[in-house]
């Protein structure tokens, strides 16, 4: 994940939550992109401080560092090495079609693409391979990614050797949460996120300003569950009352005020145990950077044997 500080719900259920249930299935690594943040934001004043905030998040979330490190992806050279030798086996016209690409230009209204947000699907290609990947689980939004990387290790495995398996997206059911807005996703360039550390307090306030069916505009008026965020809610953390909330709407009998406040208490409780941890992190800031630290030097023994490889493969070594 890109560095952008403390992270909000829609981070949750759309790849933290996976990635805690896979450290059981696999051998993780986990990246602060500390690069990738430049691509959108050269102003690297508060770049450390939001890589521990969100490092935080991971923890209290239920990553465990002693089975998964986590490490600045600027502190491991041979990231930046492998990007480089990756850029030289794939178009620019490849890149440009890349819809991702073309969504963040949108929506963050760039008129200028830098070379290096061109080229953050290679870097992200390098990222996963250092590591030899074998599974991402990833939001939908960066699947296109992924294929790229794919493309990569198969030109590098056949004009060199093989070396790199040829990842796969790990999709969770709810990739992406609307935001609070009616958006496609949550973001917080667009305000509209309920952040893990906020306070049962902070979730209410927010939830009442949530958008809701457009045409259910009191309590009686019937309303359109399928199409309405709240429910969305709902559905991932308050599935028990899904049937009964979804058939209160669409009869008028409950109204969007109660169904707020009812999905705001519901949230609360969900990220309860996280906000625990998450102070007893944020009180033990040794304890954090030693963590930190650990990841970053595991993290840089793997990365130096696979360019070891990789050196011999191409020659230059």
């Amino acid at each position: 994940m890109r560095p952008t500080g403390k992270l909000h719900l829609g981070h949750l259920v759309g790849a933290l939550e996976n990635w805690v249930a896979l450290q059981g299935e696999f051998q993780n690594y986990h990246l602060i992109a500390d690069y990738h943040a430049l691509t959108t934001n050269l102003d690297t004043a508060e770049l450390y401080q939001n890589s521990i905030d969100m490092l935080i998040d991971w923890l209290a979330a239920g990553i465990d560092p002693k089975k998964s490190p986590v490490f600045r992806q600027s502190q491991i050279k041979e990231h930046a090495e492998l990007h480089l030798l990756f850029s030289m086996l794939i178009t620019t016209a490849r890149l440009e079609r890349n819809p991702t690409l073309k969504e963040q230009v949108r929506d963050l209204n760039i008129e200028n693409v830098i070379y290096g947000h061109l080229g953050y699907p290679v870097l992200q290609s390098a990222d996963i391979l250092l590591y030899k990947g074998e599974v991402v689980p990833v939001g939908e939004d960066q699947v296109p990614h992924v294929e790229i990387t794919r493309e990569i290790a198969r030109r590098f495995n056949a004009q060199y050797r093989e070396i790199f398996p040829e990842p796969e997206a790990r999709l969770t059911k709810f990739a992406r949460l609307p935001g609070l807005d009616g958006n496609m996703k949550m973001s917080k360039s667009a305000g509209n996120t309920i952040l893990l550390s906020d306070s049962p307090e902070e979730i209410r306030a927010k939830m009442k300003k949530a958008v809701t069916d457009p045409l259910k505009i009191r309590k009686g008026d019937p309303g359109r569950p399928e199409i309405c965020l709240v429910f969305t809610y709902h559905q991932k953390l308050n599935p028990t009352e899904v049937p009964e909330v979804a058939a209160g709407c669409r009869s008028g009998a409950l109204g969007c005020v109660d169904c707020k406040l009812n999905g705001a208490n519901h949230i609360a409780e969900y990220l309860a145990p996280i906000r625990e941890q998450r102070a007893h992190f944020e009180s033990h800031p040794k304890e954090v950077t030693a963590i930190l630290h650990d990841g970053e030097t595991r993290a840089r023994n793997v990365a130096r044997e696979t360019m070891t490889e990789v050196r011999d493969a191409m020659k230059l070594g």
